[in-house]
């Protein structure tokens, strides 16, 4: 979606689900499922009737990556967890214990790098505004 709002910048603000869906190659409904998110953070606006679809909703160069991320996917930083097969064994605990310390760090880490990027960090060098 940081692909999708930066052309929507560079396009003057407005797009259309479909023209989403194309460039990311899946289905319009999913890309209103996914817009919706960011309706609801603020970022972008419905807009109705002939030629509606998607608008940009204030400056939205200024967002960090990590507010975008965290009006996308606030808690699915991981699709993976620690087992459960045998919670009373302690090699699990070890296991588990190591593999959730480790997943805190790289999320830590993950968001404390999105949080340094905005989003006007993503635009390409003018040459190449035409792709």
């Amino acid at each position: 979606m940081l692909h999708v709002l930066v052309h929507m910048h560079l396009r003057g603000g407005t797009t259309t689900s479909e023209t989403i869906a194309l460039m990311l190659h899946t289905h319009p409904v999913v890309v209103r499922r996914t817009m919706a998110a960011l309706r609801d953070a603020g970022y972008v606006r419905s807009t109705g009737g002939r030629g509606g679809g998607w608008a940009l909703d204030g400056d939205i160069l200024e967002l960090t990556v990590r507010e975008v991320h965290a009006a996308l996917a606030p808690n699915t930083l991981f699709a993976i967890g620690p087992a459960q097969d045998n919670p009373n064994c302690p090699v699990e605990q070890a296991v588990n214990a190591f593999l959730l310390q480790a997943m805190a760090d790289a999320e830590a880490t993950w968001l404390d790098r999105l949080g340094h990027r905005r989003l006007r960090d993503l635009l390409p060098p003018a040459r190449s505004l035409n792709t």
